[in-house]
This record gives C-alpha cells, sequence and structure tokens, in this order.
C-alpha cells in the first residue's frame, strides 16, 4: 500500500466510512484463489531439479544446499556457495580433522550471504582448532532444522556437541507445509535457481486431541513436486493448513479465514477470538499464530533435548530475533517470544540469547 492510499485508509476509520473499507477488503481473494495463485511454472521446477541452483531436492527435507554463487552479498556481490558429500556446507579450517561440533539452524546458521571460508564455523574453527560443521539451510524453521540434526547425528558424522539456532520466525515457519505459499508474492526464484521452501515435514496440532503431531513431507519425490504446478492441487494440499490461513489473512493477503477450524485450535491454545471485532481480527490472527508456534517450538525442543540425552550428546540452543525481540526489549517492552526464554530456563536447557548480548551493544 502506498504511503497515500494509507494516509487516506487511516482518514477512512476516523471518518467511519466503513463500507469503503468493506469494498476494499472484498478485493482481497479467498483462501482457495490465493492457494491458486500460489502454483509453480512448471520452468521453475525444471531448473530447480536440473540445477545448478542454491538448493537442491531432498524427498525427506524438501530442499539442502546446492552449489550456486547467490548475489545477494554486501552491495549485491556475489558470494560462493557450495556443499560437501556429505550435505555440509564446505569448510576449509582443520578440515579432516575429528570434529566434536555440529551446527543445525536456517540461513543465519547456514552463513548465507558470505562465502565458503567467511561462515561463522570456520571462524569458531579457527579459535578452537578443530573444525564445525555447518548443516544449516536457508528458509528452514525450528522442526525442519530439528529434523536435520536427528537424520545427521544418527550417522558416522554425529558429533558430541550440538549448536541449535533459533532465529525470528522460524517458530512460524515450521507449521507451514510449505512456505512457498507465503513468499511467492516477492521472492525472486530467478527462474529456479533460487527456489526453495517447497513442501517438507512440519508441525502441525490435532485439533481433536490437543496435541503437536509431526508431519512428513506431503512431495517426497522428484516427479510429485511437479503437483507444485497444478493450481487445483495446490488447494487440495494446503486448503487446511491453518497456520498458513492465519499467516495470509495477519499479512493482509486474503480476506477471510475458516473460522470453525480457527475457532476450534484458539480453543486449544486457550486463546479467545472475538470475531466481533472486525478492525482487530487481523491482529488477533497475528497473536493466535505467535502462540501456536510458540507451544510448537517448546514442543519440539522436547524432542531435541530427549534425543540429545538418549544419544549422550550436549545440546546448546541459541536464541536471535534482530526484528521482533530485539524491538521489544529496546522499548522496553517485553518480549513477544518471552514463554520460550522461560521455557528453556525452567527445563534447564543450555541456551545462549544473543538478544540480550546485543542489547547491550545498542
Amino acid at each position: 500500500m502506498t504511503r497515500r492510499r494509507s494516509a487516506l485508509v487511516t482518514l477512512l476509520v476516523m471518518a467511519g466510512a466503513w463500507p469503503l473499507l468493506a469494498a476494499e477488503e472484498s478485493d482481497k481473494p479467498t483462501f482457495e484463489q490465493y492457494l491458486r495463485e500460489s502454483a509453480v511454472a512448471k520452468e521453475v521446477i525444471d531448473r530447480f531439479l536440473l540445477g545448478p541452483s542454491w538448493a537442491q531436492y531432498d524427498p525427506e527435507l524438501g530442499y539442502i544446499l546446492s552449489n550456486y554463487l547467490p548475489a545477494d552479498g554486501m552491495d549485491k556481490s556475489t558470494t560462493i556457495s557450495t556443499v560437501q558429500a556429505n550435505g555440509a556446507r564446505t569448510s576449509f579450517v582443520y578440515a579432516g580433522k575429528p570434529c566434536r561440533i555440529n551446527t543445525y539452524g536456517n540461513s543465519f546458521t547456514q552463513c548465507h550471504q558470505v562465502s565458503d571460508g567467511e561462515t561463522l564455523q570456520e571462524y569458531l574453527a579457527g579459535h578452537f582448532g578443530e573444525p564445525v560443521r555447518n548443516f544449516g539451510m536457508g528458509g528452514y524453521g525450528v522442526y525442519q532444522a530439528y529434523r536435520r540434526m536427528v537424520r545427521e547425528e544418527c550417522t558416522n558424522q554425529g558429533a558430541e556437541y550440538i549448536i541449535f539456532y533459533i532465529w525470528g520466525d522460524d517458530h512460524v515457519r515450521m507449521l507451514l507445509r510449505c512456505r512457498h505459499a507465503i513468499i511467492f508474492r516477492w521472492w525472486n526464484h530467478q527462474g529456479g535457481r533460487a527456489f526453495h521452501n517447497n513442501f517438507w515435514p512440519n508441525i502441525e496440532m490435532d485439533l481433536q486431541t490437543g496435541q503437536f503431531v509431526e508431519k512428513e513431507n506431503l512431495l517426497p519425490t522428484r516427479e510429485s513436486l511437479y503437483q507444485m504446478t497444478d493450481p487445483q492441487r495446490m488447494v487440495e494440499l494446503l486448503k487446511d493448513d491453518l497456520a498458513l490461513q492465519l499467516f495470509a489473512f495477519k499479512l493482509g493477503l486474503i480476506r477471510d479465514v475458516d473460522r470453525q477450524p480457527i475457532n476450534q485450535l484458539a480453543t486449544r491454545l486457550d486463546f479467545a477470538i472475538d470475531w466481533n471485532q472486525d478492525a482487530t481480527l487481523r491482529t488477533q490472527a497475528d497473536q493466535l499464530l505467535d502462540r501456536y508456534a510458540l507451544r510448537a517450538t517448546r514442543f519440539v525442543l522436547d524432542r531435541a533435548q530427549e534425543f540429545a540425552l538418549q544419544h549422550n550428546k550436549k545440546l546448546l540452543v541459541i536464541l536471535f530475533d534482530p526484528y521482533r525481540a530485539m524491538a521489544d526489549m529496546q522499548r522496553g517492552k517485553a518480549r513477544y517470544d518471552q514463554e520460550i526464554v522461560e521455557y528453556l530456563q525452567a527445563g534447564n536447557y543450555n541456551y545462549f540469547d544473543m538478544n540480550e548480548v546485543h542489547l547491550r551493544d545498542f
């Protein structure tokens, strides 16, 4: 929305011109129409599967790192991003020596936007005098990073120490069956060379039991990935993805949500929605999505801790949210993810809160 139009909307609200605003809302697509728009061009899938591209298809996780030269580094410079045969990002410092530390997370862990040899893992390796493996991948949420951790740590490249990094909206990302369906309007796939966030394993709540359930990738073969080119198939696969619905609605991308299952979800999460407050429905959707996501993160943290204990590994959780939590803290407000901090403390997790460090710098 342009600044001029935003000002006009504000004036209309103040003047009580709801019919005009309602008309603007009616211009937004339904959730089903929105899902149809998210279908992917066949050429994009072709290029993604053929390569070279930033990511490569993975039947379990949807995608992992590949070999590419992304052009989004400092001042739009090109960076060198390559992957080893074991699926970790290429490393050089003390490579070949015994490794005791593996790292998991999203693009911050992967160190996207810097070249091989410039990652945080390489700097740590230089300090410690031993290699540090990098299994981070851009776009991953908390659960996807956990699944990568479980897979790698059950092989001969498992490590005694695990660094598990949680950034920003990783909480919400993990709930989505296909994050592409929320980013497709602004993300440049570069003809398939930067395509990612296709279907992957995710966490959802069973509305009948109120329990979190681990879901597998709905498109687990290269051939099945082409179902993303079919608008109707995208509807069938995603129409009951409640996290995606809430996310699209809070962003103003769709006109309404399927209220009956959303109400069930809210009830399970002890969140009361006032459907009569039209002016605050998007804010309420935002708050409900946060609660859903943070409760799911607690579930995954328990699974990760349990896995580490069962396999005699030491887990370190790292938190950092430079956009929301940091902004809250800078203004002296309670951070939106406070319940995760308290959960880590109460559960005697080993954790490092980068927000606190950056706040002191600020």
